[in-house]
């Protein structure tokens, strides 16, 4: 009882502050609706609150497009195969070879960026183009890009699981090129990590043949062929061979 005799009067005292905020409240603005207002022809023009939307949107998306619409996945994953091919169990980290694949793969994929800047993004910020059209126009470059490195096969495959047909490959619709592609890329970046792997096996084998010879069993070959291998990977440029060939692979 005591205690709600003291907040008593601080409530009597915070009521009249409360009313005469209340009108005050009132009349600040809202946020913008969503509005669509009829353009040149037939076009559509949206509001600015609906375009933030649509962006931020879009943003959220943004990693797996760079996963599934680019050469990320390729060479991400044939720098994995490396790095467990040299024994290297955190180095470089992860870290480090999200950096180079990100950097490589903005390297590879510049020719389509460029398009892409030129063919919508430019139209667009000078208003000679409709959202719409714009992500059309912005889509033609990354298609073109998939197409060129998806096989025929992973391509008929996912054409025959949808139950579609198609006249030419530039009419495939993007839900059935996207995995398609990211199959091939995965088949891609396993028969390099094959061939990345051969020759450190080779060291592995002989050196653990040797130490078996000696009669040391007890030491493992992993601790022993380590330095001859990074001492191989370094001697012939691994790095140089590795990131050219990738970019070969994409026909740079």
């Amino acid at each position: 009882m005591s205690r709600l005799s003291r907040l008593l009067p601080l409530i009597l005292t915070s009521l009249p502050l409360l009313l005469l905020a209340m009108p005050a409240q009132a009349d600040m603005p809202g946020i913008p609706a969503i509005t669509m207002t009829p353009g040149e022809g037939e076009a559509q023009e949206y509001s600015v609150t609906l375009q933030v939307l649509a962006l931020m949107t879009a943003l959220t998306f943004l990693p797996a497009m760079l996963m599934m619409m680019t050469s990320f996945t390729r060479i991400i994953i044939v720098f994995s195969i490396l790095r467990q091919a040299l024994g290297l169990q955190s180095t470089p980290s992860n870290q480090i070879l999200l950096g180079l694949t990100l950097f490589l793969t903005i390297f590879i994929m510049a020719p389509v960026f460029q398009e892409v800047n030129r063919a919508a993004l430019q139209p667009y910020l000078a208003e000679e183009m409709a959202p719409l059209e714009a992500v059309e126009a912005a889509s033609e470059p990354f298609r073109k890009f998939m197409l060129a490195q998806t096989r025929e096969s992973d391509l008929a495959l996912f054409t025959r699981m949808a139950d579609v047909t198609y006249q030419t490959p530039d009419d495939v619709d993007f839900f059935v090129l996207m995995p398609a592609f990211v199959t091939s890329e995965l088949k891609t970046a396993f028969q390099i990590g094959f061939i990345l792997f051969i020759p450190f096996l080779i060291i592995d084998m002989v050196v653990a043949s040797v130490l078996m010879a000696m009669g040391m069993m007890m030491l493992s070959p992993i601790i022993i062929s380590l330095p001859f291998k990074i001492m191989l990977f370094v001697l012939v440029d691994g790095w140089a061979l590795i990131m050219g060939t990738l970019a070969a692979s994409y026909g740079l």
